[in-house]
């Protein structure tokens, strides 16, 4: 369930599902999600034995995946905010998060609104850069980042920042899915950016998996 205005569980959401799928994941496992919505990554884990932290900067994100955790009968921590701000000196040995990445004609991100989900600034990478930046101080020796986003945003610019920020990157899935809404009403200045070819009809998404070791 997804109170209104939280993002409901579509295609980059399975895709990076399927790769949390192949984690080995022991029990009692310390996981992180950045940006939970209605939790369904965050659930997945937790159905597995970790001990899950779901953080979101939308309060109807926490109380959905809060609600969704109650009736599926799983522990799970559930944080309000942002993921620099809320969980100082904790560490994860898997950090996952499906992020805001549609590149947007306004700079910054929404501060409130449903578009608080998607929208990442011009170029899409507002959220992924302080992944990016921050993840060696959210994981453990040999801890996990597994992040998906668009291939809009420039999936070899996340793969050269996790690596120069210390940690070994690679791209571990690709695939094509529909242009949803959102994109097709920003077709116009999409294509003025170069971010998009006329007539596109397929959305690439990856999934990088980097290791801090």
């Amino acid at each position: 369930m997804a109170l209104p205005g939280v993002y409901q569980p579509q295609g980059d959401t399975r895709v990076i599902a399927e790769a949390l799928a192949q984690e080995d994941l022991t029990p009692g496992a310390d996981v992180l999600e950045i940006g939970t919505g209605t939790g369904a990554l965050a659930l997945q884990a937790a159905r597995r034995g970790a001990r899950v932290t779901a953080v979101d900067v939308s309060w109807r994100a926490v109380v959905t995946a809060r609600l969704n955790a109650v009736r599926q009968r799983l522990p799970l921590r559930l944080v309000h905010g942002d993921f620099t701000s809320v969980i100082p000196g904790d560490r994860f040995e898997l950090v996952v998060s499906n992020p805001p990445y549609v590149p947007a004609p306004q700079a910054g991100v929404p501060v409130r609104g449903p578009e608080r989900a998607w929208d990442a600034g011009r170029d899409g990478r507002t959220v992924i850069d302080r992944i990016c930046t921050h993840a060696p101080t959210l994981l453990r020796p040999g801890g996990v980042l597994l992040m998906v986003h668009s291939g809009m945003c420039g999936v070899q610019e996340t793969v050269d920042r996790l690596t120069t920020a210390g940690l070994t990157a690679e791209v571990t899935a690709r695939t094509l899915v529909p242009w949803g809404p959102v994109l097709r009403s920003r077709r116009a200045w999409l294509e003025q950016q170069g971010l998009a070819v006329k007539a596109e009809k397929l959305e690439e998404l990856a999934v990088i998996r980097a290791q801090y070791l």
